[in-house]
Formats: C-alpha cells, sequence, structure tokens
C-alpha cells in the first residue's frame, strides 16, 4: 500500500488539492491551498504512520475558520476510513 500511496504523492498536484477542496465545499485561498500542498508534500509520509501525532490546531492561522473546521472534519473522517489499510 504504500508504494502506491507513494506513487500519487509524487504526482500530486495543486490542482488536485483545490479540486478535492471544491468537492468538500472548501473553497481555499490561494494562501490556504500553497500551504495545504506544501505540508501534504512535506509531511504526508509522517502524518500516514502515525496520523494521532498530528495536531492540527497548530495550524489554524494558516486557514479561514470556516476551512478549518472543514480541514478537520474531513481529515478525522478520512483518517478513520482508511487507517486500517495503512497498517
Amino acid at each position: 500500500m504504500y508504494n502506491l500511496i507513494s506513487r500519487y504523492m509524487a504526482r500530486l498536484t495543486k490542482e488536485d488539492i483545490n479540486n478535492f477542496a471544491l468537492k468538500k465545499n472548501a473553497n481555499l485561498s490561494p494562501e490556504e491551498l500553497d500551504f495545504t500542498y506544501d505540508f501534504i508534500k512535506k509531511n504526508w509520509e509522517q502524518v500516514i504512520k502515525n496520523p494521532k501525532l498530528l495536531n492540527l490546531e497548530r495550524y489554524k492561522d494558516h486557514y479561514s475558520p470556516e476551512n478549518f473546521n472543514k480541514i478537520v472534519k474531513l481529515f478525522n473522517e478520512y483518517s478513520a476510513k482508511y487507517q486500517a489499510f495503512l497498517k
């Protein structure tokens, strides 16, 4: 599973992130999109290895309150849904 995720992450674009956000009713500003893209590209391995160590509150200032709440909800939803596949 790790190899599959690794290949996907290598090809991930800002447009991919923006399209996903829009599908989930989050309209990211250019700054929010840049931060999200950079964060994902730099930290995806650590996050999937141990998502419980990720403290999203540390990044609250990088998002509007509305988008931050949506991101937390999505992270929790997808983490619960797919965590069993990442062990």
